[in-house]
C-alpha cells in the first residue's frame, strides 16, 4: 500500500499542465495506462484559442464560444475562461513553447476555424498539441517532485466509505485502484487528492479521431463512486476525417477550412457554410451523404499551391500523399466522425466534483464551458485554465495524511490468456461501437435511442455477471467503460427533449428556448 500526496491519472495536457504547477508545492504522481505519450492532446492539429490579436477581445471570443454553445454555456465559466486566455498563452510561452510567428514579423501567425470571428487560433504547424505535449512531458520528467509512471490502469476509485461504511456521508475519495497491466497485479494507491484527467469517450463509436485509449475511463470511474455527469449526449462530431480504410481515425483539421477549404459534393458544389461551428456543418455533411448516396465528400484546397500546404499543414500533406493523394490538385475525401465529449463529469472551474478531494479536468469533465456544442480549439485552452485552478486550490489546502480504518490488500491474479474469451470481448467492444454509430449518432430519434437503451442494458448486465468473475485485464477494464458511458449517453439524450447543438433528434426538431438547462445523472 502507498500513500502519495496527489495523485493525476492520466498524461494529457490538462495532467501535466496540473502536475507542473502543482509540483512546487506538492509531490505528484502521474500515471498513464499507456506510455506517457499516448493522449489526445497529442493528436490535436489546430490549435489553442486565444484573443491575443489587434482588433480581437476576450468579449468577442466570449461571444463566440456562447454562440457555439447553443444557449447551454455556463457565462461566469465561459467569461473567466476566455478573459485568462492571454495569461494561460504566456505560461506555455514561459515553459518554452514556440507557436508559429508571421513570416513578416515577430508576431504571432493566428489560424482562424469554424464560429470564431477573429484569427484567434495558436498554432505550431498542424500538429500543436502533439509539439506542446512532448514539451511539457520532458519537462514533467526532469521535475524532481513529479513521478511518472506507465502501463498502470486505474480501474476504480477508493472512497473512505469503502473502508469504513459508517462514513456513508460526504466520504472523501482516498485514491484509486491500479491494475498492472504487465503483472496483473491490483494495488491500491491512496493520497490525499485524486484528479482525473483521463481524457474523453470517443471510442464508444465506431469512427472516430480519437486515440485508441479514450474510453471514458474517468467518467466511468467517477460515476460508479457516486459523481456526478452531465450532458453526455454532446458528443461533438468532427465534420471532416479522412475517409480511408487506413487511416479512419486521421483527422482533417478545421484549420483547413479556416484557410478557405471549401466542402463540395461529387458534383463539384459548395453545400453548405464551410466555417460555421461543427455541429452545422457536421449535419450538413451527414445530409448531403444520405441525399447523394455517397461514402463521403470532399475537401477543397486546390485553390493554395503545393508549397503553402507544405508548409501550413505539413503532417496532412504527408499523410495524403502517402496515400497517393496529392491535396494541392485533388480535394480530399472526408466524412464526420466522432471527435469531442462535450459532457462528462460535473465540475466548477478548478475541477472540483460532488465527492471531496476528487477533481475532474480536461475533456472527461463538465465545466459549462463548451454548452450544446464546444466552439474549435476551446478544449486546450480548458485544460490550461481548469488546471491552472485546481493545482492552485490544492496548493493552499493543508497537507494531511490519508489514515485508513483497516487495510488494504494488494492482489495478485493470472492474467487473462483465454484467445476465446478474448475475441468474445473484442466482439462486444466492435458491438457497442457499431450501436451507438447507428443510433445514437450525428441525427437521432427516440425509437433509435430506445433500442439503444435497451440493449446497452443488456450488456453491461451482461459484463456484470460474466466478466466481473474472469482474472483482470485491461481490454476488460475498457469494455466495462465504454459499455457504462454508452448506457450513461443514451440515458442524457433521452432525458432532452429537444434539439440543441450537437445534439439533433428527429421527434424534436427544434430548439426549446425554455429548456436550457443540464441533463445530470
Amino acid at each position: 500500500m502507498q500513500n502519495q500526496d496527489v495523485i493525476v491519472v492520466g498524461s494529457g495536457l490538462a495532467g501535466l499542465v496540473f502536475a507542473l504547477k502543482l509540483a512546487s508545492h506538492r509531490k505528484v504522481t502521474l500515471i498513464s495506462k499507456v506510455s506517457l505519450n499516448q493522449t489526445n492532446t497529442s493528436m490535436a492539429q489546430g490549435g489553442i484559442a486565444a484573443a491575443i490579436n489587434k482588433g480581437d477581445s476576450p468579449q468577442k471570443h466570449f461571444e463566440d464560444t456562447l454562440r457555439a454553445g447553443a444557449g447551454l454555456c455556463q457565462p461566469d465559466v465561459v467569461q473567466q475562461i476566455t478573459e485568462e486566455a492571454p495569461e494561460r498563452i504566456r505560461d506555455l510561452a514561459n515553459w518554452g513553447v514556440e507557436f508559429d510567428r508571421s513570416d513578416s514579423s515577430e508576431e504571432f501567425s493566428l489560424g482562424r476555424e469554424g464560429g470564431h470571428s477573429e484569427r484567434r487560433i495558436l498554432h505550431i504547424s498542424d500538429h500543436t498539441g502533439q509539439s506542446i505535449h512532448r514539451h511539457l512531458l520532458q519537462k514533467a520528467i526532469d521535475h524532481k517532485n513529479i513521478d511518472l509512471q506507465e502501463n498502470l490502469f486505474a480501474t476504480d476509485l477508493i472512497l473512505m466509505s469503502d473502508l469504513a461504511p459508517q462514513q456513508e456521508e460526504d466520504t472523501p475519495c482516498i485514491g484509486v485502484h491500479i491494475l498492472n497491466k504487465q503483472t496483473g497485479t491490483i494495488k491500491p494507491l491512496l493520497a490525499e487528492h485524486t484528479v482525473l484527467a483521463t481524457g474523453g469517450a470517443g471510442k464508444s463509436y465506431l469512427y472516430t479521431s480519437n486515440w485508441e485509449g479514450a474510453t471514458g475511463d474517468g467518467i466511468a470511474m467517477a460515476y460508479r463512486a457516486g459523481a456526478r455527469v452531465a450532458n453526455l449526449e454532446f458528443m461533438q462530431f468532427h465534420p471532416t476525417c479522412l475517409f480511408n480504410p487506413t487511416s479512419r481515425n486521421f483527422l482533417i483539421s478545421e484549420a483547413l477550412r479556416g484557410e478557405g477549404g471549401r466542402l463540395i459534393n461529387g458534383h463539384g458544389e459548395e453545400f453548405t457554410d464551410s466555417l460555421a461551428p461543427r455541429d452545422i456543418v457536421a449535419r450538413a455533411i451527414d445530409s448531403e451523404l444520405k441525399r447523394s448516396g455517397d461514402d463521403y465528400v470532399r475537401l477543397d484546397m486546390t485553390h493554395h499551391n503545393r508549397d503553402f500546404l507544405q508548409k501550413r499543414f505539413p503532417q496532412i500533406f504527408s499523410r495524403c500523399q502517402g496515400l497517393g493523394l496529392d491535396i494541392s490538385k485533388t480535394p480530399m475525401p472526408v466524412v464526420p466522425a466522432a471527435h469531442y465529449l462535450c459532457g462528462g463529469v460535473l465540475t466548477d472551474i478548478s475541477g472540483r466534483t460532488n465527492i471531496k478531494n476528487l477533481y475532474c479536468l480536461g475533456e472527461s469533465a463538465c465545466t459549462g464551458l463548451h454548452g450544446a456544442n464546444r466552439l474549435a480549439s476551446n478544449s486546450l485552452l480548458e485544460c490550461m485554465v481548469t488546471a491552472h485552478h485546481c493545482a492552485k486550490i490544492i496548493s493552499q489546502d493543508p497537507v494531511k495524511t490519508v489514515s485508513l480504518m483497516k487495510p488494504i490488500f494488494t492482489t495478485s491474479k493470472k492474467l487473462l490468456k483465454n484467445d476465446d474469451e478474448m475475441v468474445v470481448i473484442h466482439h462486444m467492444w466492435e458491438e457497442i461501437r457499431r450501436l451507438m454509430w447507428n443510433y445514437v449518432g450525428i441525427v437521432r430519434s427516440n425509437r433509435r435511442l430506445q433500442r439503444a437503451l435497451h440493449r446497452l442494458q443488456l450488456i453491461n448486465q451482461e459484463i456484470h455477471d460474466y466478466y466481473s468473475q474472469l482474472p483482470p485485464h485491461s481490454d476488460i477494464e475498457e469494455l466495462r467503460n465504454i459499455a457504462l458511458v454508452a448506457e450513461l449517453t443514451v440515458r442524457c439524450a433521452l432525458r432532452r427533449k429537444e434539439s440543441r447543438g450537437i445534439h439533433f433528434n428527429l421527434d424534436y426538431p427544434e430548439t426549446r428556448q425554455e429548456w436550457k438547462k443540464d441533463t445530470i445523472l
